[in-house]
């Protein structure tokens, strides 16, 4: 029996972290990838049962895990993302969520025949949306522009309002009587309000002092973070029933804009444990259903359900909520098509169906039935669909080229300068104020700022931006601009020049790998060396690939005396050469190097 429950968890984490990695290779949306692997596990094949794997533990499990997904959104939330379009997002958690939640409960109670009750405590579950699909979206997405920010602050929210709002409809149901359930709702909302904002600040009061007294070493930082999250988020529920989600919600929010310590290490440990927890969870919440469930939803009355959430009852909130934005009608419309359910939704339609199921309510569990429907049917829909919709509207940039460049002293302006005249967005950032304004008066995007500072992403526009180059002469500035900027372009897409060290010849051995980004152009090509290069009149050159004139062609007439840099495919994309990866250019590349001067074609 153990074994067979050993089998059941490896597969569980297999599944999920298999549909990740997939869903990465053939660029979909990863949940969508989860939910078809955990139909086969589950209802399709009866591999894995997660009720028999975790008995009464699964949904306690499920509640701690969202809780602590929740706090990891929190701490994605900077106040100074949303300071033009705070009442929108405001608008978008009251008004809409009442304008969702009422056309909801009136579509499912005409459409499926559920009781009022039902459909009115249905509808409360399904205004929520969450990081858990939205994260993935928005990645796979990359809107530009500030819709981005408004759909991430909007589905980190929103859950919490969601799940209290589901709180205080299932306690006007089981509350006999309209006044005392009334009684019971005000008193909910109190302690909801009191319990979640003294806890979670406290909690968030509580790493901060922490980190800065230095209570703690390195190495417990973020279990003990951690253990701080769910103490918060069980303490809440404790007071009030599902009043933890806005309780951590609350907590990541505030850590995320204070000043007083860093949380960057605490932000990536929540981040790596999200995709665990999000890939777990969707394997285990769609393996649940039964075929009979499927087949419940699986029809006519299904189809026509969800084609009303989706282009009825989500527009409609969006252009209601706001109607006196200054949004734009392309940034209402992609709004209107990004309102995918996940975790959050699927767990409190879970503990609130199965608690009505104990009080004798028949219909109780088709509010799971219907909430996978939903899940399922707007992930597909909007995953397969949300990219080619942003791009329609001139919102998304799938695979930005742009590069950040971190230095901007002469022979790295002529570097820009050359990309920029190709169509590649190029924006430097140096300290040096000269440098700075030199940049500016050849035409050129730069900022005077320290890479290093914490929010510069803040302070510079990163939109269409994909790659980091760091050229400065100092080693080390150039290592802490890769490692600061692998969380935002990845570690294949962060480059810093070589450093030669005394020790070694090789400078690959100067550095340590997982303390450095990409090596630039060659083991050779170290800022001395390049500095050397340009001032002796080595010129920029690019170079046209042909079937005639190949790259073996460019090499016999250049050899040594040209460094390979970029190479610009037909497509538009602009390969970075490194010394961990030299593609060979192919006939109808250009390639552009550092040349010698008088070497001619």
């Amino acid at each position: 029996m153990s074994e067979h429950l050993l089998v059941g968890l490896a597969t569980i984490i297999v599944l999920g972290i298999g549909a990740q990695w997939l869903a990465w290779r053939v660029s979909l949306p990863a949940i969508l990838l989860l939910l078809i692997f955990g139909f086969i596990a589950g209802p399709a094949t009866g591999f894995i049962n997660p009720n028999e794997i975790f008995g009464d533990l699964l949904l306690p499990l499920v509640s701690v895990s969202v809780a602590i997904i929740l706090f990891e959104g929190g701490l994605s939330l900077k106040f100074s993302e949303v300071r033009e379009v705070t009442a929108v997002i405001r608008n978008m958690v009251t008004v809409g969520v009442l304008v969702s939640w009422v056309l909801t409960s009136l579509a499912s109670y005409l459409i499926f025949g559920l009781g009022l009750q039902i459909s009115v405590l249905l509808g409360a579950v399904l205004v929520v949306t969450g990081p858990t699909v939205i994260g993935p979206l928005l990645r796979h997405v990359r809107p530009t522009g500030r819709v981005g920010s408004i759909i991430k602050w909007e589905g980190i929210i929103i859950d919490p309002i969601g799940a209290i709002l589901a709180v205080l409809v299932f306690e006007f149901i089981i509350s006999g009587g309209l006044e005392k359930a009334t009684a019971q709702v005000v008193l909910s909302i109190i302690k909801t309000i009191v319990a979640s904002t003294l806890l979670g600040f406290a909690g968030a009061q509580l790493v901060v002092l922490i980190l800065r007294r230095h209570w703690v070493p390195d190495f417990l930082q973020n279990p003990v973070s951690l253990m701080i999250v769910v103490f918060v988020f069980v303490a809440s529920n404790v007071v009030q029933i599902e009043s933890g989600l806005l309780s951590v919600t609350l907590m990541g929010i505030a850590l995320a804009n204070q000043k007083k310590v860093s949380i960057r290490h605490i932000v990536e440990f929540k981040e790596n444990l999200r995709v665990l927890i999000i890939s777990s969870l969707f394997i285990i919440l769609a393996a649940r259903l039964s075929l009979d469930e499927l087949n419940y939803i699986l029809n006519f009355k299904g189809f026509i359900f969800l084609v009303l959430m989706i282009v009825a009852v989500r527009p409609l909130s969006i252009f209601i909520s706001t109607y006196i934005s200054d949004l734009n009608l392309k940034e209402k419309l992609f709004l209107s098509w990004m309102a995918p359910r996940g975790i959050v939704a699927a767990a409190v339609a879970s503990v609130f169906a199965l608690r009505l199921e104990q009080a004798g309510y028949e219909q109780a569990e088709r509010i799971i039935d219907i909430t996978f429907l939903v899940i399922t049917g707007t992930v597909a829909i909007y995953g397969l669909s949300a990219f080619q919709v942003a791009k329609r509207l001139g919102l998304a940039k799938p695979n930005p080229q742009g590069i950040l460049m971190v230095g901007a002293h002469s022979w790295a302006r002529s570097i820009a300068k050359i990309l920029h005249e190709n169509g590649f967005q190029v924006t430097l950032v140096d300290s040096n104020w000269a440098n700075v304004s030199a940049a500016r008066q050849d035409g050129l995007k730069s900022y005077y700022e320290n890479i290093l500072i914490e929010d510069l992403s803040e302070d510079i526009q990163l939109d269409g931006i994909g790659k980091l180059i760091a050229v400065t002469r100092n080693d080390e500035v150039n290592s802490l601009a890769a490692l600061h900027f692998v969380e935002d372009f990845g570690r294949s897409q962060v480059y810093q020049l070589p450093k030669m060290s005394k020790f070694s010849a090789k400078s690959e051995e100067s550095i340590p790998q997982h303390l450095r980004g990409r090596l630039l152009f060659g083991p050779e090509a170290t800022f001395s060396y390049l500095d050397e290069k340009f001032s002796s009149g080595a010129l920029l050159k690019k170079t046209p690939l042909t079937g005639e004139f190949n790259y073996d062609s460019f090499k016999e007439l250049y050899g040594d005396k040209a460094i390979p840099m970029f190479i610009i495919k037909e497509n538009g994309e602009l390969v970075v050469l490194a010394s961990d990866n030299t593609p060979k250019p192919l006939p109808g590349q250009f390639l552009i190097s550092l040349v010698d001067n008088g070497i001619e074609d």
